[in-house]
């Protein structure tokens, strides 16, 4: 099956209101959240869970199933705090959620949608949907969103709980169905459905689905589920991708929240330093990404000017800059003065960081533009 302009407008406006479910924040819809996991677990042939409890983070609702399945009590003061809100909710200690459903409930019914899917569409078919309706949300949030949280999830839980003992408490991660953030290919799926309505693709993932809509990550098991909160905040720089310069770039209402700085990962007492970084602070930075950070949040022109960086040269096209970073690539920049005068007749001076071989600031200029120095010669500078 070959999709038309129309197929693939719609598929496209699919993807646009799963993006928007999976980024959304605040409050779950608990009780729609709740019939979905029902649902989900009715269609995967399983009894619907005993017990459904509710946690604020992704964290908190690992810790959960850790202690649901028998892990001990032991840890800092957030993880006495989840014991506690199990608790609060009717649990009885000693009482178990039995093994993980995650492979019935979500694998298998996804395996069977899209074996469905490729026969009903055909292999290229199915391609061309998936670029249409998945491949844009895939990238920006399981990659650049989900997968963020679930690495920085692992990591935390790793120094709160290191070695064989706190294995129990760390292995959850492995289990949890992601929510909000299926929403990157569950569009697809909906996509397809539409276009073989009569193929009941979409008929193993309405639980699925209904879930996706209106809470964050969740947990399935023989006798209980846990379910969690959607962050309160998502902070994304222009391409997707977690950034925030003060505060967490996504946070949950119990306080747990993931750093990041365009993107990357960051811990949190760097995020507190960033507001109060100064030169001597980030000359003694012994992590290279992290100093990349640090530069890219002080700024690249304030750090030249205040750690006393060597002019390499100038020319018609602007001045060379060169600063030494330790155990790093040198920082190498171009200053450009603006040739058309801002309105009140000053001219606005750019920042051109540059490649270190780079030894004069027409070849720098040239760079940017995908050029030699030979071969840059602009007729009109804006």
């Amino acid at each position: 099956m070959k999709l038309t302009h129309a197929d693939e407008a719609m598929a496209a406006a699919v993807e646009e209101r799963w993006l928007a479910a999976a980024a959304q924040t605040g409050p779950a819809q608990r009780a729609a959240a709740e019939a979905g996991v029902r649902e989900a677990y009715r269609l995967a042939g399983a009894p619907e869970p005993g017990r459904i409890y509710w946690f604020g983070s992704p964290r908190a609702g690992a810790a959960a199933v850790a202690l649901l399945s028998g892990a001990p009590a032991p840890g800092p003061a957030w993880f006495a705090a989840v014991h506690a809100g199990l608790l609060d909710q009717g649990w009885t200690p000693g009482e178990t959620a039995g093994a993980s459903l995650r492979r019935r409930v979500r694998t298998e019914p996804w395996a069977a949608a899209r074996k469905a899917a490729v026969e009903a569409l055909g292999a290229d078919g199915w391609a061309q949907l998936g670029a249409a309706a998945g491949r844009r949300s895939w990238g920006l949030m399981m990659d650049l969103v989900a997968g963020r949280l679930r690495l920085r999830l692992g990591e935390d839980l790793a120094a709160d709980f290191p070695g064989d003992t706190g294995r129990p408490v760390r292995t959850p991660v492995l289990d949890a169905i992601y929510g909000q953030h299926d929403g990157a290919w569950l569009s697809t799926f909906e996509a397809a459905d539409r276009l073989c309505p009569d193929a009941g693709l979409m008929t193993g993932l309405t639980g699925l689905a209904q879930v996706a809509r209106h809470c964050g990550w969740w947990w399935a098991n023989e006798r209980a589920a846990v379910l969690t909160e959607r962050p309160e905040t998502l902070a994304r720089d222009n391409v997707g991708r977690l950034h925030r310069g003060e505060g967490a770039a996504m946070e949950f209402p119990d306080g747990y929240g993931l750093w990041a700085w365009r993107g990357m990962p960051i811990p949190a007492d760097l995020a507190a330093e960033l507001p109060t970084l100064d030169v001597d602070r980030i000359r003694r930075e012994e992590n290279a990404e992290i100093r990349r950070v640090m530069l890219e949040h002080f700024g690249y022109e304030r750090y030249l000017r205040e750690s006393g960086a060597r002019r390499s040269g100038s020319d018609e096209t602007g001045t060379l800059w060169h600063l030494d970073l330790p155990g790093d690539e040198p920082l190498v920049m171009v200053e450009v003065v603006n040739s058309t005068p801002e309105p009140d007749g000053t001219s606005r001076v750019y920042w051109l960081r540059v490649p270190p071989r780079t030894r004069s600031a027409r070849e720098g200029v040239a760079w940017t533009f995908g050029l030699t120095a030979e071969e840059y010669h602009p007729l009109i500078q804006t």
